[in-house]
């Protein structure tokens, strides 16, 4: 990352998604010393408009040697310090589509500006302290969110609601260790250590990781959801299911068995979580190509998902054949779906003992969508994520430096309790604070850097 950022070097990047035909506004943007010099030789604004910070001007973007009419625009001027990155920033905002931001990012790099790399504008305004560590990271998963929820916790986030309490905990530290380190070094000039007093203070520490450590599965459930898979034998309603719950007609569904011949996806939040549903195909013996190559990626669909929705027939009940398909997908989290209650009653059906989840529907009256739902959250302990605070929801880096410090601090008690020499506290304390410090960027490596912001997308 360091050879990524050169000082008062000029970055430029498109900053909005760029789609044949749609979106009415596309954004250029730049950052670093040439910024507006670069925007004053492209762009031209008519009249007496002033070149002033956190202005908007209106004009045109010219090629600077033929004078060629590229784009009519707005122009957005961010002088430094006040700006995303603290550096001087401006922005082109042209017209939606692909070749009028293409051409003006082209008469930029033209200029003398460099085409930025994924998430190098965050970087910087790390790197120049506008934001840290933690503040970053929402920004992407805000950027990513797919739920309501999802996005509240990122907005968490960037407010600094994670940051604080870390920042807190690793200065408790620090004061420990000063306090440890100037008996060791003044041991004659200072009163003992107070060792209650440290004992305390590492408790209410390692209490404070411990709570905030335990969000990291609901974080992880927040940005990347869940992904459940319907699967059951040909014609059991697992079509009309994914209707009745998308409340839209993505699956076909007809009398037919095996209609359905690939897998079929639906986006839906449940319960605030993210969940991605997939429709298989039907699970059987055939000898018709197509329908076995569905038949495969069902049975792969099954084996990837994080929950197994087993769909039979109510008016058939248990077969032999979901208790084949039951005994491929079993080592999978399981809810048994028996469909088509309007037409059978369910408590007739039998089904093994093993199964500890079952809810019953009709869904081609869509009935029963709120059981399953219900059911989902429990089957995956995410019933209690609503009334979660979400003002920290930690991720799998965050997770594992909360962990190191965790088991520092742990064996810190251990060494106190074996009233080892304070020089044998220092070691494990340091260990807490540095882990503690790469959470918020106080303590960070190029490699971790390289591996946070390359995931963000280029232009952010």
């Amino acid at each position: 990352m360091s050879q990524m950022f050169v000082q008062g070097e000029t970055i430029a990047a498109i900053a909005t998604a760029v789609v044949p035909q749609q979106g009415s506004v596309g954004i250029v943007r730049l950052s670093g010393a040439e910024a507006i010099a670069i925007a004053r030789i492209l762009f031209h604004a008519p009249g007496h408009q002033a070149w002033e910070s956190h202005r908007i001007l209106y004009g045109y973007v010219h090629h600077p040697q033929t004078q060629q009419l590229v784009d009519e625009a707005l122009l957005l001027i961010m002088q430094l310090p006040r700006s995303y990155t603290r550096e001087d920033v401006v922005e082109f905002h042209c017209h939606g589509g692909i070749m009028p931001v293409q051409q003006v990012l082209q008469l930029c790099i033209e200029q003398g500006a460099r085409l930025a790399q994924p998430g190098e504008f965050t970087l910087r305004a790390f790197l120049n302290g506008r934001l840290d560590l933690t503040q970053a990271e929402s920004i992407a998963d805000l950027v990513g969110s797919r739920s309501p929820q999802a996005a509240q916790a990122a907005l968490a986030g960037l407010q600094g609601k994670l940051a604080v309490p870390i920042r807190q905990l690793r200065a408790t530290c620090l004061d420990i260790l000063a306090e440890i380190e100037a008996r060791i070094d003044f041991e004659e000039d200072l009163p003992p250590l107070d060792e209650a007093t440290v004992v305390a203070q590492i408790e209410q520490v390692l209490a404070e990781v411990t709570r905030i450590l335990a969000t990291a599965d609901q974080g992880e459930l927040l940005r990347t959801g869940l992904k459940v898979a319907i699967v059951g034998r040909p014609n059991v309603g697992k079509s009309s299911l994914l209707n009745a719950w998308s409340r839209s007609d993505r699956a076909i569904v007809t009398e037919l068995p095996g209609t359905t011949r690939d897998v079929v996806e639906s986006q839906l939040v449940v319960g605030g979580i993210p969940v991605q549903v997939l429709d298989t195909a039907g699970i059987r013996p055939t000898l018709d190509q197509v329908e076995k190559i569905g038949v495969e990626r069902s049975r792969r669909a099954a084996q990837s998902a994080d929950l197994v929705l087993l769909t039979i027939d109510a008016t058939t009940g248990w077969t032999t054949a979901d208790q084949e398909i039951y005994e491929q997908v079993q080592h999978r989290p399981l809810i048994l779906v028996i469909n088509k209650t309007d037409l059978a009653p369910s408590d007739t059906v039998s089904f093994p003992n093993s199964i500890n989840h079952s809810v019953t529907t009709a869904a081609a009256h869509n009935q029963g969508i709120e059981g399953l739902e219900k059911a989902i959250l429990q089957a995956v302990h995410t019933d209690k994520l609503k009334a979660a605070d979400l003002d920290l929801a930690i991720n799998q880096r965050q997770a594992a430096a909360l962990t190191r410090a965790k088991l520092s601090l742990q064996q810190v008690q251990e060494t106190i309790t074996q009233q080892l020499p304070l020089d044998f506290w220092t070691i494990d304390l340091r260990g807490a604070i540095q882990a503690l410090g790469e959470i918020t960027g106080e303590e960070v490596t190029e490699s971790v850097l390289d591996r946070i912001f390359s995931r963000f997308c280029i232009g952010k």
